[in-house]
Protein backbone atom coordinates (compact mmCIF):
# COMPACT_ATOMS: atom_id res chain seq x y z
CA UNK A 1 0.00 0.00 0.00
CA UNK A 2 1.24 3.14 -1.14
CA UNK A 3 2.15 5.87 1.44
CA UNK A 4 -0.69 8.05 -0.08
CA UNK A 5 -3.45 5.47 0.42
CA UNK A 6 -2.34 4.72 4.01
CA UNK A 7 -2.84 8.96 4.84
CA UNK A 8 -6.26 8.36 2.86
CA UNK A 9 -7.86 5.82 5.13
CA UNK A 10 -6.38 7.45 8.22
CA UNK A 11 -8.46 10.63 7.08
CA UNK A 12 -11.38 8.52 6.70
CA UNK A 13 -10.69 6.75 9.89
CA UNK A 14 -10.67 9.83 11.64
CA UNK A 15 -13.89 11.36 10.18
CA UNK A 16 -16.15 8.12 11.25
CA UNK A 17 -14.45 8.59 14.36
CA UNK A 18 -15.70 12.09 14.70
CA UNK A 19 -19.12 11.41 13.43
CA UNK A 20 -19.80 8.64 15.55
CA UNK A 21 -18.53 11.16 18.53
CA UNK A 22 -21.01 14.05 17.41
CA UNK A 23 -23.74 11.52 16.91
CA UNK A 24 -23.18 9.87 20.00
CA UNK A 25 -23.38 13.51 21.55
CA UNK A 26 -26.35 14.10 19.83
CA UNK A 27 -28.66 11.40 21.96
CA UNK A 28 -27.67 12.67 25.29
CA UNK A 29 -29.64 15.13 27.69
CA UNK A 30 -28.15 18.79 27.66
CA UNK A 31 -25.79 18.98 30.04
CA UNK A 32 -26.35 20.96 33.12
CA UNK A 33 -25.58 24.35 33.43
CA UNK A 34 -23.52 24.70 36.70
CA UNK A 35 -25.40 27.47 38.43
CA UNK A 36 -28.29 25.28 38.08
CA UNK A 37 -26.04 22.81 40.61
CA UNK A 38 -25.55 25.85 43.33
CA UNK A 39 -26.57 25.42 46.48
CA UNK A 40 -30.00 27.36 47.50
CA UNK A 41 -29.03 29.97 49.85
CA UNK A 42 -30.16 29.79 53.42
CA UNK A 43 -33.68 31.11 54.34
CA UNK A 44 -35.70 32.42 57.06
CA UNK A 45 -33.42 34.69 58.61
CA UNK A 46 -34.55 36.23 61.97
CA UNK A 47 -32.46 38.52 64.73
CA UNK A 48 -32.81 39.23 67.92
CA UNK A 49 -30.91 41.60 70.19
CA UNK A 50 -30.00 40.96 73.80
CA UNK A 51 -27.25 43.79 75.96
CA UNK A 52 -24.52 43.98 73.50
CA UNK A 53 -24.89 40.97 70.75
CA UNK A 54 -26.91 40.56 67.50
CA UNK A 55 -28.06 36.93 67.31
CA UNK A 56 -28.72 35.73 63.84
CA UNK A 57 -30.67 32.70 63.15
CA UNK A 58 -31.84 30.84 59.81
CA UNK A 59 -32.70 27.59 57.99
CA UNK A 60 -29.73 25.68 56.37
CA UNK A 61 -30.57 24.99 52.61
CA UNK A 62 -31.30 21.27 51.82
CA UNK A 63 -31.30 21.53 48.26
CA UNK A 64 -29.72 22.52 45.25
CA UNK A 65 -30.71 25.64 42.88
CA UNK A 66 -32.56 22.64 40.59
CA UNK A 67 -34.48 21.05 43.42
CA UNK A 68 -31.70 18.37 43.84
CA UNK A 69 -30.73 17.04 47.12
CA UNK A 70 -28.06 18.51 48.83
CA UNK A 71 -26.06 16.26 50.78
CA UNK A 72 -22.44 18.17 51.17
CA UNK A 73 -23.10 21.58 52.59
CA UNK A 74 -20.45 22.54 53.86
CA UNK A 75 -19.75 26.13 55.19
CA UNK A 76 -21.93 29.01 55.60
CA UNK A 77 -21.00 32.45 55.72
CA UNK A 78 -22.61 35.26 57.45
CA UNK A 79 -22.28 39.33 56.12
CA UNK A 80 -22.99 42.42 57.80
CA UNK A 81 -23.45 45.91 56.38
CA UNK A 82 -23.74 49.10 57.84
CA UNK A 83 -26.85 51.05 56.08
CA UNK A 84 -27.28 55.11 56.58
CA UNK A 85 -30.59 55.99 58.25
CA UNK A 86 -33.42 56.13 56.13
CA UNK A 87 -31.67 54.90 53.27
CA UNK A 88 -33.08 51.75 51.32
CA UNK A 89 -30.87 48.59 51.75
CA UNK A 90 -27.80 47.47 49.31
CA UNK A 91 -28.25 44.96 47.01
CA UNK A 92 -26.77 41.98 48.09
CA UNK A 93 -24.76 40.37 44.98
CA UNK A 94 -22.11 37.64 44.91
CA UNK A 95 -18.76 38.51 43.48
CA UNK A 96 -16.26 35.74 43.39
CA UNK A 97 -16.34 34.49 47.13
CA UNK A 98 -17.25 37.76 48.40
CA UNK A 99 -20.66 39.73 48.93
CA UNK A 100 -20.21 42.88 47.23
CA UNK A 101 -20.47 45.81 49.96
CA UNK A 102 -20.46 43.28 53.03
CA UNK A 103 -18.02 42.69 55.42
CA UNK A 104 -17.91 38.94 56.63
CA UNK A 105 -18.79 38.51 60.48
CA UNK A 106 -18.37 35.01 61.09
CA UNK A 107 -17.20 31.95 58.81
CA UNK A 108 -18.80 28.93 59.94
CA UNK A 109 -17.90 25.32 59.19
CA UNK A 110 -20.58 22.44 59.23
CA UNK A 111 -18.38 20.15 60.91
CA UNK A 112 -16.65 21.93 63.45
CA UNK A 113 -19.04 24.75 64.33
CA UNK A 114 -17.02 27.95 66.35
CA UNK A 115 -17.62 28.73 69.95
CA UNK A 116 -20.74 30.24 70.39
CA UNK A 117 -22.53 28.94 67.24
CA UNK A 118 -25.57 26.85 67.94
CA UNK A 119 -26.66 23.92 65.54
CA UNK A 120 -30.08 22.41 66.12
CA UNK A 121 -31.02 20.46 62.84
CA UNK A 122 -31.23 22.46 60.18
CA UNK A 123 -31.49 25.52 62.50
CA UNK A 124 -28.37 27.91 62.39
CA UNK A 125 -27.88 30.75 65.50
CA UNK A 126 -24.75 33.13 65.10
CA UNK A 127 -24.24 35.98 67.97
CA UNK A 128 -22.55 38.91 66.51
CA UNK A 129 -21.12 41.46 68.66
CA UNK A 130 -17.80 42.57 66.85
CA UNK A 131 -17.97 46.16 65.93
CA UNK A 132 -21.53 47.23 66.46
CA UNK A 133 -22.92 51.05 67.54
CA UNK A 134 -26.16 51.35 69.96
CA UNK A 135 -28.31 53.39 67.85
CA UNK A 136 -26.74 52.17 64.39
CA UNK A 137 -29.01 50.08 61.54
CA UNK A 138 -27.45 46.67 59.99
CA UNK A 139 -28.14 44.33 57.15
CA UNK A 140 -27.38 40.62 57.02
CA UNK A 141 -27.00 38.56 54.69
CA UNK A 142 -25.76 34.36 54.59
CA UNK A 143 -24.47 32.31 51.96
CA UNK A 144 -24.11 28.57 51.91
CA UNK A 145 -21.29 26.24 50.27
CA UNK A 146 -21.03 22.85 49.33
CA UNK A 147 -17.93 20.26 49.42
CA UNK A 148 -16.79 21.50 46.02
CA UNK A 149 -16.71 25.61 47.03
CA UNK A 150 -19.42 26.22 44.87
CA UNK A 151 -21.44 28.85 46.75
CA UNK A 152 -24.99 29.82 46.60
CA UNK A 153 -26.61 33.40 45.95
CA UNK A 154 -27.06 36.00 49.14
CA UNK A 155 -30.05 35.48 51.27
CA UNK A 156 -32.55 37.45 51.93
CA UNK A 157 -31.92 40.79 53.70
CA UNK A 158 -32.27 40.85 57.41
CA UNK A 159 -32.66 44.55 58.87
CA UNK A 160 -31.77 44.79 62.53
CA UNK A 161 -31.96 48.01 64.59
CA UNK A 162 -29.36 47.95 66.75
CA UNK A 163 -31.61 49.42 69.77
CA UNK A 164 -29.84 49.95 73.48
CA UNK A 165 -31.32 47.07 75.37
CA UNK A 166 -32.44 48.32 79.19
CA UNK A 167 -30.59 47.65 82.69
CA UNK A 168 -32.05 44.74 85.10
CA UNK A 169 -34.25 45.10 86.75
CA UNK A 170 -33.76 45.94 90.35
CA UNK A 171 -35.39 44.68 93.68
CA UNK A 172 -37.16 41.56 92.66
CA UNK A 173 -39.38 40.24 95.53
CA UNK A 174 -41.28 37.14 95.88
CA UNK A 175 -44.00 36.17 97.87
CA UNK A 176 -45.16 32.61 98.22
CA UNK A 177 -49.01 31.38 97.92
CA UNK A 178 -50.87 28.27 97.44
CA UNK A 179 -49.31 26.68 94.17
CA UNK A 180 -48.14 30.30 93.37
CA UNK A 181 -45.86 33.09 93.79
CA UNK A 182 -46.36 36.47 93.30
CA UNK A 183 -43.24 38.80 91.87
CA UNK A 184 -42.86 42.49 92.26
CA UNK A 185 -39.80 44.69 90.78
CA UNK A 186 -38.37 48.18 89.87
CA UNK A 187 -38.11 49.31 86.21
CA UNK A 188 -34.78 49.68 85.38
CA UNK A 189 -33.97 53.29 85.13
CA UNK A 190 -31.24 53.71 82.32
CA UNK A 191 -30.82 51.51 78.90
CA UNK A 192 -26.93 50.07 78.40
CA UNK A 193 -25.95 53.22 76.66
CA UNK A 194 -26.32 55.15 79.94
CA UNK A 195 -29.31 57.44 78.40
CA UNK A 196 -32.49 57.58 80.85
CA UNK A 197 -35.12 54.59 80.36
CA UNK A 198 -38.26 55.85 78.02
CA UNK A 199 -40.70 54.23 75.87
CA UNK A 200 -41.84 50.70 75.79
CA UNK A 201 -40.60 48.73 78.30
CA UNK A 202 -41.89 45.07 78.88
CA UNK A 203 -40.09 41.51 81.03
CA UNK A 204 -39.78 38.09 80.33
CA UNK A 205 -40.20 36.06 83.52
CA UNK A 206 -37.74 33.16 84.11
CA UNK A 207 -38.09 30.16 86.37
CA UNK A 208 -35.85 27.56 87.77
CA UNK A 209 -35.47 24.77 90.20
CA UNK A 210 -33.64 25.14 92.97
CA UNK A 211 -30.45 24.33 91.35
CA UNK A 212 -30.13 24.90 87.37
CA UNK A 213 -30.35 27.09 84.25
CA UNK A 214 -33.53 29.58 84.11
CA UNK A 215 -36.00 29.43 81.39
CA UNK A 216 -38.43 31.98 79.88
CA UNK A 217 -41.57 30.99 80.96
CA UNK A 218 -43.63 33.68 79.45
CA UNK A 219 -44.33 33.26 75.59
CA UNK A 220 -43.69 37.07 75.10
CA UNK A 221 -42.83 39.93 77.26
CA UNK A 222 -45.46 41.30 79.71
CA UNK A 223 -46.02 44.52 80.67
CA UNK A 224 -45.93 45.93 84.34
CA UNK A 225 -43.64 45.32 87.02
CA UNK A 226 -46.04 42.81 89.08
CA UNK A 227 -46.62 38.67 87.57
CA UNK A 228 -47.97 35.37 89.24
CA UNK A 229 -46.40 32.24 88.25
CA UNK A 230 -49.43 29.93 88.97
CA UNK A 231 -49.91 26.22 88.32
CA UNK A 232 -46.56 25.64 90.78
CA UNK A 233 -46.14 22.62 93.01
CA UNK A 234 -46.01 23.71 96.83
CA UNK A 235 -43.85 22.79 99.16
CA UNK A 236 -41.09 22.98 96.46
CA UNK A 237 -38.38 25.57 96.10
CA UNK A 238 -38.40 27.40 93.00
CA UNK A 239 -36.09 30.46 91.82
CA UNK A 240 -37.50 33.47 89.68
CA UNK A 241 -35.66 36.30 87.72
CA UNK A 242 -36.23 38.90 84.94
CA UNK A 243 -35.44 40.51 82.01
CA UNK A 244 -36.53 43.83 80.53
CA UNK A 245 -37.42 44.17 77.10
CA UNK A 246 -36.96 47.71 74.87
CA UNK A 247 -40.02 47.73 72.15
CA UNK A 248 -39.81 50.41 69.83
CA UNK A 249 -42.07 49.50 66.57
CA UNK A 250 -40.97 46.09 65.30
CA UNK A 251 -37.35 46.27 66.69
CA UNK A 252 -36.60 45.06 70.70
CA UNK A 253 -33.93 44.64 72.61
CA UNK A 254 -33.28 42.39 76.02
CA UNK A 255 -31.24 43.62 79.57
CA UNK A 256 -29.24 41.54 81.45
CA UNK A 257 -31.14 39.04 83.38
CA UNK A 258 -32.26 40.63 87.47
CA UNK A 259 -30.32 38.73 90.44
CA UNK A 260 -32.21 36.03 90.71
CA UNK A 261 -35.19 35.11 93.82
CA UNK A 262 -35.99 32.08 95.67
CA UNK A 263 -39.72 31.19 96.92
CA UNK A 264 -41.39 27.90 97.90
CA UNK A 265 -45.25 27.90 97.33
CA UNK A 266 -47.17 26.94 100.17
CA UNK A 267 -50.58 25.01 100.46
CA UNK A 268 -52.42 27.17 102.42
CA UNK A 269 -56.43 25.51 101.96
CA UNK A 270 -57.31 24.10 105.09
CA UNK A 271 -59.02 20.53 104.40
CA UNK A 272 -62.90 20.04 104.79
CA UNK A 273 -64.08 19.24 108.24
CA UNK A 274 -65.34 15.80 109.08
CA UNK A 275 -69.22 15.56 109.66
CA UNK A 276 -72.22 13.86 111.65
CA UNK A 277 -69.92 13.75 115.23
CA UNK A 278 -71.77 11.78 117.30
CA UNK A 279 -70.99 11.02 121.50
CA UNK A 280 -72.12 7.72 123.35
CA UNK A 281 -71.45 7.54 127.19
CA UNK A 282 -70.13 4.29 128.08
CA UNK A 283 -69.39 3.84 131.79
CA UNK A 284 -66.40 5.83 132.29
CA UNK A 285 -66.01 6.94 129.19
CA UNK A 286 -67.45 8.54 126.03
CA UNK A 287 -67.23 6.60 122.47
CA UNK A 288 -66.83 9.18 119.53
CA UNK A 289 -67.33 8.42 116.13
CA UNK A 290 -68.16 10.82 112.43
CA UNK A 291 -68.24 10.92 109.17
CA UNK A 292 -64.57 11.27 107.44
CA UNK A 293 -62.83 14.56 105.71
CA UNK A 294 -63.44 14.16 101.74
CA UNK A 295 -59.97 15.97 101.21
CA UNK A 296 -57.73 13.62 99.71
CA UNK A 297 -54.10 14.97 101.52
CA UNK A 298 -55.06 14.57 105.28
CA UNK A 299 -52.42 13.83 107.75
CA UNK A 300 -54.70 13.20 110.95
CA UNK A 301 -57.57 14.32 113.34
CA UNK A 302 -57.90 16.11 115.99
CA UNK A 303 -60.81 15.97 118.67
CA UNK A 304 -61.27 18.40 121.23
CA UNK A 305 -63.24 18.63 124.69
CA UNK A 306 -64.69 21.14 126.90
CA UNK A 307 -66.41 20.96 130.41
CA UNK A 308 -69.07 22.46 130.83
CA UNK A 309 -69.40 26.05 129.28
CA UNK A 310 -65.39 25.70 128.91
CA UNK A 311 -62.99 26.55 126.36
CA UNK A 312 -62.15 23.47 123.77
CA UNK A 313 -58.87 21.81 124.16
CA UNK A 314 -57.17 19.24 122.27
CA UNK A 315 -57.42 15.89 124.16
CA UNK A 316 -56.01 13.23 121.17
CA UNK A 317 -55.84 12.33 117.36
CA UNK A 318 -56.06 9.52 115.13
CA UNK A 319 -54.63 9.04 112.03
CA UNK A 320 -56.58 9.70 108.87
CA UNK A 321 -58.25 5.74 108.56
CA UNK A 322 -59.57 5.96 111.82
CA UNK A 323 -62.64 8.04 112.31
CA UNK A 324 -63.62 6.79 116.18
CA UNK A 325 -62.28 7.90 119.28
CA UNK A 326 -62.70 6.23 122.89
CA UNK A 327 -62.35 9.59 125.66
CA UNK A 328 -61.32 7.57 128.81
CA UNK A 329 -60.53 10.75 131.20
CA UNK A 330 -64.27 11.86 132.17
CA UNK A 331 -66.05 12.05 135.27
CA UNK A 332 -69.44 10.74 136.21
CA UNK A 333 -71.91 13.25 135.92
CA UNK A 334 -70.36 16.12 134.03
CA UNK A 335 -71.51 17.30 130.73
CA UNK A 336 -68.80 17.40 128.07
CA UNK A 337 -68.88 19.23 124.60
CA UNK A 338 -66.74 17.64 121.86
CA UNK A 339 -65.55 18.25 118.41
CA UNK A 340 -63.41 17.05 115.77
CA UNK A 341 -61.27 18.61 113.28
CA UNK A 342 -58.97 16.88 109.81
CA UNK A 343 -55.18 18.53 109.01
CA UNK A 344 -53.41 17.90 106.21
CA UNK A 345 -50.03 17.12 105.19
CA UNK A 346 -48.67 20.26 103.93
CA UNK A 347 -45.42 21.53 105.18
CA UNK A 348 -47.22 24.01 107.12
CA UNK A 349 -50.27 22.39 108.51
CA UNK A 350 -53.57 23.41 107.34
CA UNK A 351 -56.48 22.61 110.02
CA UNK A 352 -60.13 22.40 108.86
CA UNK A 353 -62.84 24.17 111.07
CA UNK A 354 -64.65 22.05 113.56
CA UNK A 355 -66.92 19.58 113.04
CA UNK A 356 -70.60 19.99 114.40
CA UNK A 357 -70.37 20.29 118.24
CA UNK A 358 -71.91 17.31 120.45
CA UNK A 359 -72.85 17.36 124.33
CA UNK A 360 -72.63 14.16 126.02
CA UNK A 361 -73.13 13.79 130.17
CA UNK A 362 -70.53 11.16 131.39
CA UNK A 363 -71.84 8.00 133.30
Amino acid sequence: MTAARRRALAAAGLCLALAGVVAACGKKAPPVAPERRLPLPPSDLKASVEERTVTVSWQNPRARVDNTRMRDLAVVHLWRREEAPGAPPKPAMLSGDRVVGYDEVARIPLDQPPPGVQVQGGTMSVPDAKGLAFGKRYIYVATAEDSTQRSSAPSQRLEVAFLAAPEAPQGLRAEPGDREVSLRWQPPAAFLDGAPASGEIRYTILRGGEDGPLTAVTTAPVAGTTYTATGLANDTAYRFAVQAVRVEGASAAKGPVSAAVAATPLNTRPPQPPGNLVAIPAGTSVRLGWNPSPAEDLAEYAIYRAAGEGEFARIGTTPPITTLYTDRDVQAGTRYRYAVTAINRARTANESERSNVVTVTAE
